[in-house]
C-alpha cells in the first residue's frame, strides 16, 4: 500500500519554479506542459519537510555549518545503500555539483587544458569546461541494439592524448545507464595508465531501476579512489534541489586541500542552513520515500514505453537503467531538431529538451521528464502523440 502521494497534482506555478514558471523564457510560450528540467513534481519526504518546519520555528537563522552529525548521515546512507565506506575528513560541502565540476576544473586543470567528457550528455559538463576556458574533447557514446555503450578503444586514444581531467556521469544523464563493475573498472585502469583525473558526477545513484546497481566509482579500491572525485546529493533522490546542497568526496588529501582551497576562493563559505537540515533528514529517514517513488517511477516508465509503442511506433525508446529522464529516439521521423521542436511546442504544447542539447550526437532524440503525477505524465504523452503522429 503506497503511503506516498505521489499521484497528487500539486501547482508549482506562480512559485519562482524555473520549471513551471520560466517556460516562456526558454521556450517562448508560457502555454506548454513542462516536462523538461530535472526536478520532481512531487512533495519532498515527509521527514524533510517535518525537519524543515522545525528549524523554521525556529526563527533564528544565522551562518550554519554541517556537521559531524550531517557527515555521518551521509555516510551511513553511502554504505547502506551502495556499500562504499567513506571517511568524513574525505568529504567537503558545495552548493551544487555543477559549481563543484566547476571548482575542480580550475583546480586542477590550467587554461587551455583538454576536458573529457562522453557525449551525449549534461549540458552544464560542455559550459563549465568552455566558460573556464579548457577544451572540450568529446569520447561519444554510441547506440547499440537499443543500449548505449562506451568505445573504449576511442577512449583510450583521447585519454592518451593530453587530457588532463574526464568527467563521468554515473548514472548516465540523459541516456540513462548505469554503468557496471567491469565499464568501471576499465575506465579506471585509463584514467591511471594515461594519468588522468577523474571526476564523477554520481547525483543519479540512488535513482536506479532494479535489478541495476549502482557502483560508486571510487568504491572500487583504495587505490582507485586516490585519483577520483565523486559528486552526491540528495537533490534529485529527495527532489530539494533549490536548497543548495551537495557533498564532494575526495579521499586524496592533496587533491582535497587544492579544491578547498579553490572554492574558499570563490568565497564559499559555509552551506544554507534549510539545506544541511534537508541533506540530514533526507538521509537519516527517506529511505521508504525513495522505495515507493521508484515503485511509482518505474511504473511511469512502463507507461512511456506501452503508450509510445501502441501510439508512437516509429518513435525508439531507450530503457533507461536509472534516473528519472527517458531518452526517445525520433530520428525515424525524417525531421530536423528545428521542426520537431516548432511541432512539440506550437502543435503539441508540450516541453522538452532535444537532444541537441547533450551534443551533435544527441540530434534526433528527446529528454521527457517522467518524475511528475502520472495523470500529467499522460497529458505529456497524448501532446506528443498530438504533435509528432
Amino acid at each position: 500500500m503506497t503511503h506516498y502521494l505521489f499521484d497528487e497534482v500539486i501547482n508549482r506555478k506562480q512559485t519562482q519554479s524555473v520549471k513551471w514558471d520560466k517556460t516562456e523564457t526558454f521556450f517562448g510560450s508560457a502555454d506548454v506542459l513542462p516536462l523538461w528540467v530535472a526536478d520532481m513534481d512531487f512533495l519532498a519526504p515527509p521527514h524533510v519537510l517535518d525537519a524543515l518546519q522545525e528549524r523554521v520555528k525556529h526563527g533564528v537563522f544565522g551562518y550554519t555549518a554541517a556537521s559531524s552529525e550531517t557527515s555521518d548521515a551521509l555516510i551511513q546512507w553511502l554504505y547502506k545503500k551502495h556499500q562504499w565506506k567513506v571517511q568524513e575528513e574525505s568529504i567537503i560541502y558545495s552548493p551544487g555539483i555543477v559549481f563543484a565540476i566547476s571548482m575542480a576544473i580550475q583546480a586542477f586543470t590550467k587554461q587551455g587544458d583538454q576536458v573529457l567528457i562522453q557525449s551525449p550528455v549534461y549540458t552544464p559538463f560542455f559550459e563549465m569546461v568552455k566558460l573556464n576556458e579548457r577544451q572540450v574533447v568529446e569520447n561519444s557514446l554510441f547506440l547499440k541494439d537499443g543500449h548505449y555503450e562506451i568505445d573504449f578503444a576511442d577512449l583510450e586514444q583521447k585519454l592518451a592524448n593530453n587530457v588532463t581531467l574526464m568527467i563521468l556521469c554515473n548514472p548516465h544523464n540523459p541516456v540513462g545507464r548505469v554503468w557496471t563493475k567491469e565499464e568501471l573498472t576499465k575506465i579506471t585502469k585509463l584514467c591511471t595508465k594515461h594519468n588522468v583525473l577523474l571526476l564523477s558526477d554520481e547525483i543519479h545513484s540512488d535513482l536506479i531501476y532494479p535489478p541495476y546497481q549502482h557502483i560508486p566509482i571510487s568504491s572500487l579500491s583504495e587505490e582507485v579512489s586516490d585519483r577520483i572525485i565523486t559528486c552526491v546529493a540528495p537533490s534529485k533522490t529527495f527532489n530539494i534541489p533549490g536548497l543548495q546542497a551537495s557533498a564532494i568526496i575526495i579521499p586524496n588529501e592533496e587533491l582535497r586541500e587544492a579544491y578547498n582551497k579553490q572554492q574558499q576562493k570563490q568565497g564559499f563559505f559555509t552551506l544554507n542552513t534549510f539545506g544541511i537540515v534537508a541533506m540530514e533528514a533526507a538521509y537519516r529517514y527517506g529511505e521508504s520515500w525513495l522505495n515507493e517513488l521508484l515503485l511509482y517511477l518505474k511504473e511511469n516508465v512502463t507507461l512511456v514505453e506501452t503508450f509510445i509503442e501502441e501510439n508512437l511506433p516509429s518513435l525508439d525508446v531507450i530503457k533507461p537503467e536509472g534516473t528519472y529522464l527517458m531518452w526517445i529516439d525520433c530520428r525515424n521521423l525524417n525531421l530536423t531538431d528545428e521542426q520537431m521542436n516548432d511541432l512539440l511546442l506550437k502543435k503539441g504544447k508540450v516541453a522538452v529538451e532535444l537532444g541537441t542539447k547533450y551534443g551533435e550526437n544527441g540530434s534526433g532524440f528527446i529528454r521527457l521528464n517522467i518524475a511528475c503525477p502520472r495523470s500529467t505524465l499522460l497529458d505529456g504523452l497524448h501532446r506528443i502523440k498530438t504533435a509528432l503522429q
